[in-house]
């Protein structure tokens, strides 16, 4: 006679709890790991374990790591590109636009300490999920944003310059302060991302950006 526990194997393996919490579990777990290692670094497994899920759950609701990944950077980068090019479309004055524009991107990632680290995972990725990423936010961003300087050069308030390269300072200048915040912190700098810290830094962009592009830099100052 067989022992008991032979049968009580070859019941078929209960099927993962699924739910809201579990698939935010594993985006989140995802983020973190994305963000330190970027897609290629990142290890399904070690994902799953820091979720508390197994790993038929995780490619139940994802697929795949790339659809994991693109979910992680969905996440991010949804929201931001709609309200960003909603601002960069509105009407009145470019220059006072432009810095909304910017206003609203450095506290979008102030606020979403993974986004510039995310950011510059991406920006160094290879692969089908940077093109379709790349397609869906950065294209129709950097669309709206050209169309802005073009605006406000026939307006006389910016100076003519290269749009793309342009496009790049602008996002250096934001971009870079947060991938920096542990190498400031070594370097005996207080915390990037403390109140007083962000404040110094968002008026010091906004002003860099009115005298590197402004024709007037005393415009557009509120």
């Amino acid at each position: 006679m067989p022992p008991r526990a032979a049968s009580k194997d070859r019941r078929p393996a209960p099927a993962p709890a699924r739910g809201p919490d579990s698939r935010a579990a594993i985006l989140a777990a995802a983020e973190d790991a994305f963000a330190r290692a970027g897609m290629e670094g990142a290890r399904i497994d070690a994902i799953a374990a820091t979720a508390g899920v197994n790993k038929a759950l995780l490619y139940y609701y994802f697929g795949s790591k790339g659809g994991l990944y693109e979910a992680v950077m969905d996440d991010h980068f949804r929201e931001f590109n709609r309200q960003a090019v909603a601002v960069l479309q509105e009407p009145g004055p470019a220059g006072a636009v432009l810095l909304r524009y910017v206003s609203l991107y450095f506290d979008f990632i102030s606020a979403r300490r993974r986004y510039a680290a995310l950011y510059h995972q991406l920006m160094t990725a290879r692969g089908r999920s940077l093109e379709r990423l790349a397609r869906r936010y950065l294209v129709p961003r950097n669309a709206a944003f050209k169309k802005l300087l073009e605006r406000g050069v026939r307006a006389g308030e910016f100076r003519r310059t290269d749009p793309r390269h342009t496009a790049m300072s602008v996002v250096g200048l934001i971009v870079f302060y947060f991938s920096a915040a542990p190498v400031l912190r070594v370097l005996g700098h207080a915390d990037a991302y403390a109140p007083a810290s962000l404040a110094r830094r968002k008026r010091e962009v906004l002003d860099f950006i009115r005298h590197g592009l402004f024709l007037d830099s005393g415009a557009s100052s509120s």
